[in-house]
């Protein structure tokens, strides 16, 4: 069966959904838009069915593009999504307002299970219910008691859906139909009746006369939401996040990097010398090593970002930060864009369809890739150790970490000023406005953490993965192969000036490697765009890393992996940080200084180096228009920033 798994926000929905499936589960797109579709596997017994988790809402209305396919799919029975079982998670402390969804959907006529959810939280609240009354009322549906959390209730669901009641036409509100989607003036009709016979029937919740004592999230927000200790504790909070992030990572890496510098060096031992110990050797390991040495900061930053949403924190920061939006042009919903994108820009455009305002939608849209997102995470964690001393500043806080946070900052201290830009030259006459509601904090639910690391990670390794992998193949047949017999003659020439200045045999053969890279295709590529660059500081071999990484962005670190094991001709299996820092120019001077590694640092900060963000971009505003002028005024950004910091630092 088709189950569909629906709710307000902030009901545990997701918890539930994680409760239900486990790992069992991936996350693609609704047909024909850029909605999330997260699907898992439920197993009920011997049977195995396809449990949908469709984005939260208040009501079959939609207001949003979200909320959009909730209404596609629930109200028209054609639709590739419409289901056997309606699951509604309804938040058991909040009965009132999440039974306007479950009553819309239970009239619709499908099969439909009640979870009522957070019962540990109703307790606490004085809160209980009269489960016979809440069955009397809906005869026709499966009232089931759950604390997702814990765990609490996995079985009653799995019973019910093997138990699922047949729909005989009862109906919660008999005189009302569900509204068309364009009818606007018949929704608020229906949902007023609603929530008037919702209203009638308060018997169903009953609640102590004792004066609730003042609740835990109610004493923290006095703290967490204070106009000014509330944006120091944020930022302290993503300081220690940094912090950790370089402390604990290193280790796993260095280890990673090892590994796979040694299992190229194997491999080049072991194997017959030919084009495929090459393209093992040169290509597809350092290519893949690119990719996973990155992992350990990647789990990192994903698992204090779900600790964060988790706790509901993360509500609070949309608030607090709303107020420094609004003079920007922004409102606090754009906080959410803005922090997924640290993530992936591509889910932070996609999540600005929750802002109504389209003025406020379009600059948050723009200024969103500026951001620095997890692809940025390896070029920024390589240059950083290449440039930036590791050593503790203050008796306690590690310098490299610093500069990382740093470099976060300035990607979105320049993404406000440049909203503040756009606010002039895009007119609208809407005004936004903030509607937020404010989940009670909870310690995280650790199961549920750890399922956002694992697909994080995975989709990190396999989307990116690909391209790195893919880019690393193909530039390694660039720079094994040349126009002609371009790469022999240098090769020979080499040679014999390497005779004549009476190298060792080892220099001579380095010096050949290097002849012949320069000769080949992706040297000539680099050789031609070297004057361009070389005010930022950059060489050729930079170059063509900025080329290949317009792909994507963490493709940098695969490209100069290949590279330097392309120019060594396999024989230096050193770990790329060591070959990297042995890179000097014609005149001997060192091509990786502080100068040249934070200008390139402040370039990535900038460039608009993803395709898939772009086609994204487009997808969303409908237009070519607003992809290119992005695409346009970040890459005046990203040279200028880049030529600037050069010229301060050298």
């Amino acid at each position: 069966m088709k189950i569909a798994l629906l709710g307000n926000p902030n009901t545990g929905k997701s918890s539930v959904f994680n409760m239900l499936t486990g790992l069992r589960q991936h996350v693609g797109n609704f047909p024909g838009v850029t909605v999330d579709k997260k699907v898992g596997k439920v197993f009920v017994g011997s049977e195995k069915h396809e449990l949908i988790d469709f984005p939260g809402t208040y009501s079959v209305y939609p207001r949003s593009k979200d909320e959009e396919v909730v209404y596609n799919s629930l109200c028209d029975d054609k639709s590739d999504n419409y289901p056997d079982i309606a699951i509604v998670v309804v938040d058991a402390s909040n009965l009132e307002r999440n039974l306007l969804l479950f009553t819309q959907i239970y009239d619709l006529q499908l099969p439909s299970i009640m979870v009522l959810n957070m019962t540990d939280l109703a307790k606490k609240q004085n809160k209980t219910f009269d489960i016979g009354a809440l069955e009397a009322l809906f005869p026709e549906a499966t009232i089931v008691e759950a604390n997702a959390r814990i765990r609490f209730g996995k079985e009653r669901i799995l019973d019910a859906i093997l138990n699922v009641k047949e729909r005989k036409g009862h109906k919660f509100q008999q005189e009302i139909e569900i509204a068309r989607v364009d009818d606007i003036s018949s929704q608020e009709n229906e949902t007023n009746a609603r929530f008037k016979r919702i209203a009638e029937i308060g018997h169903i919740e009953k609640k102590s006369e004792e004066k609730e004592p003042e609740r835990r999230s109610d004493k923290l927000d006095k703290v967490l939401v204070h106009p000014v200790f509330g944006y120091m504790i944020f930022a302290l909070i993503l300081v220690v996040i940094f912090q950790f992030i370089y402390i604990f990572a290193a280790i796993p890496m260095d280890l990673i990097d090892g590994g796979f510098a040694m299992a190229s060096e194997w491999l080049n031992s072991t194997l017959p010398e030919g084009a495929l110990t090459d393209l093992l050797t040169q290509g597809i390991v350092p290519g893949i090593g690119g990719v996973v040495i990155f992992i350990p900061q990647i789990a990192l930053l994903f698992f204090f970002i779900a600790i964060l949403e988790e706790t509901g924190y993360l509500s609070r920061v949309v608030f607090i930060m709303d107020r420094l939006m609004r003079p920007l042009g922004l409102n606090g919903k754009s906080v959410v864009p803005l922090l997924s994108s640290v993530a992936c820009a591509i889910p932070g455009v996609m999540s600005a369809r929750t802002i109504s305002d389209w003025k406020e939608r379009m600059i948050t849209i723009m200024v969103a890739p500026l951001m620095s997102c997890s692809a940025r995470i390896p070029v920024y964690t390589l240059l950083i150790a290449l440039v930036i001393p590791d050593q503790i500043i203050g008796g306690f806080m590690n310098l490299q970490g610093l500069v990382l946070f740093a470099l976060y900052a300035l990607g979105t201290i320049s993404a406000l000023l440049i909203a503040l830009l756009l606010k002039w030259f895009i007119k609208s006459r809407e005004k936004g406005y903030l509607m937020l509601e404010m989940p009670s904090y909870k310690s995280p639910q650790w199961r549920n953490v750890g399922v956002v690391v694992v697909e994080k990670v995975r989709v990190f390794v396999w989307d990116a993965g690909k391209i790195i992998l893919a880019i690393s193949i193909v530039l390694w047949a660039l720079a094994s192969y040349g126009p002609g017999e371009r790469m022999e003659k240098a090769a020979e020439q080499a040679k014999e000036q390497g005779l004549e200045q009476h190298l060792t045999a080892l220099q001579v053969d380095r010096k050949v490697a290097s002849a012949e890279f320069e000769n080949s295709y992706i040297g000539i590529m680099g050789k031609t765009i070297e004057p361009v660059i070389e005010p930022l500081g950059y060489d050729w071999k930079i170059g063509i890393s900025l080329i290949t990484s317009f792909a994507a962005r963490e493709v940098f670190v695969g490209s100069m992996a290949t590279i330097y094991a392309v120019q060594d001709d396999g024989e230096n299996s050193a770990p790329l940080l060591d070959k990297m820092r042995a890179e000097t120019t014609a005149s001997g001077k060192p091509v990786y200084t502080l100068a040249s590694g934070v200008s390139l640092m402040v370039f990535y900060v900038f460039a608009m180096q993803c395709m898939a963000t772009l086609a994204v971009v487009k997808r969303e505003t409908k237009s070519w228009k607003w992809p290119l002028i992005q695409i346009g005024y970040m890459g005046v950004l990203a040279y200028l920033g880049a030529w600037i910091t050069f010229m301060i630092l050298k």
